[in-house]
């Protein structure tokens, strides 16, 4: 999943030859998973229609105050698309514009959206390469930046004029690459590593069978992506699971069994800030893993077992400055058994699951928990999406940090 996932872009295209780029950068955007409101200068309209950023974006392209065609008088808020916006980004910035945005001259909607943005504001110039590196444009670039916008620089190459040189507007995958490298930079967990167990454990009975758990996983990817998306360095160790990080900053490794896990979470564990154990662990391993496929013959069948080694409790052991996160899924005297969990493992917060809870537990979409914290205050939540879980999760990790 790219950081720019949920995110809501007000892409502003004035009128350069450059602005055919944009109905890939639209496409770009949407993939990744940002919600896209296009407006254009009227300018703009002589390079690239709305009919094919408004298909691309899947949302009405606005171009002026009022559509001539309403006689409602009804017209496009450029305050409210300016509030919705997460990111601007105008692209590409002509000198015109530059000048426009520099002087504060609202003269069309895109100029009166931009000067109503609030939410970080990124432009990307495109001129011949005499205009990009004229004193004027030298000193706009210079007056915008200390506005602080950021500027995502043009690049080299042939330009329309047949000259060759710098003014090109950064090409789509690059500007995507900019967005995404600016907004990891300056997140609230950028800098940070975090370790994150997931999903089930297998223990092995013979090379067929084994003893496991109904834990999709599902809980730890999505703190994992979380986490990823504000800028952490992420390590995910999961047992076996059909899923997959969304984002591609997740650096995932695969395991069956707990022996497995605990191997690779001590390898881990010193490198990192936060572990959050989201794992469901099996408790016990057949003492004795047959090597052949064992035979049915009688009636009965014994297994003996003995205890897997507790992850959670040998990291509480040897922790030093890290923020050590559990979890406990109880069905009976929940709070207490998690506060002893707590003091037991040496653990700074444990997200308490309760299967008591409708919509809560394995398998399910949601999830209910409840936070308690090394000195044992208690925060109970509401019943949520799993995802909406590892995002208040993560925010408990930031809040750690900004502490």
């Amino acid at each position: 999943m790219s950081v720019l996932s949920g995110k809501n872009i007000v892409l502003g295209i004035t009128g350069g030859i450059a602005a055919y780029k944009t109905a890939t950068l639209v496409r770009k955007f949407i993939k990744a998973g940002a919600h896209v409101q296009v407006i254009m200068t009227p300018a703009a309209l002589d390079f690239v229609t709305p009919i094919t950023l408004g298909t691309l974006s899947k949302r009405p392209v606005y171009t002026q105050f009022f559509n001539k065609s309403n006689s409602e008088g009804v017209w496009n808020n450029h305050v409210d698309m300016a509030l919705w916006a997460d990111i601007m980004l105008i692209a590409p910035a002509t000198a015109d514009t530059l000048s426009k945005m520099v002087a504060g001259a609202c003269d069309n909607l895109l100029m009166a959206t931009y000067l109503s943005a609030k939410c970080p504001v990124y432009f990307a110039p495109a001129m011949d390469l005499d205009m990009y590196v004229h004193p004027s444009t030298v000193n706009n670039f210079k007056a915008l930046e200390s506005y602080g916008n950021i500027m995502i620089p043009a690049e080299s190459g042939e330009l329309a004029s047949g000259l060759s040189g710098q003014g090109r507007m950064a090409e789509p995958e690059n500007i995507i690459d900019f967005l995404e490298n600016d907004i990891v930079k300056n997140s609230p967990l950028s800098g940070k590593k975090l370790l994150i167990t997931a999903g089930p454990t297998y223990e092995p009975i013979d090379p067929v069978r084994f003893i496991g758990n109904h834990s999709s996983g599902k809980m730890g990817y999505d703190i994992a992506d979380a986490a990823a998306n504000l800028g952490a360095e992420v390590i995910l160790i999961s047992g076996p699971s059909h899923l997959s990080p969304k984002n591609s900053n997740v650096k995932l490794h695969r395991v069956f069994s707990a022996q497995e896990m605990y191997n690779l979470c001590h390898d881990y564990f010193s490198k990192v800030d936060t572990m959050v154990a989201a794992a469901a662990v099996a408790d016990y391993r057949p003492k004795v893993v047959a090597t052949q496929k064992i035979k049915k013959s009688d009636a009965d069948f014994t297994i003996e077992l003995e205890k897997n080694p507790d992850i959670l409790a040998s990291l509480g052991k040897i922790k030093k400055h890290q923020f050590l996160i559990g979890f406990a899924l109880e069905t009976e005297n929940e709070i207490e058994h998690a506060k002893a969990k707590i003091q037991k493992k040496n653990l700074d917060l444990i997200v308490l699951n309760s299967l008591n809870d409708e919509g809560a537990g394995f398998g399910k979409p949601t999830n209910k928990v409840t936070f308690i914290d090394r000195d044992f205050n208690i925060f109970p939540q509401e019943l949520k999406s799993k995802e909406k879980v590892a995002i208040d999760i993560v925010s408990k990790i930031v809040q750690h940090y900004e502490e």
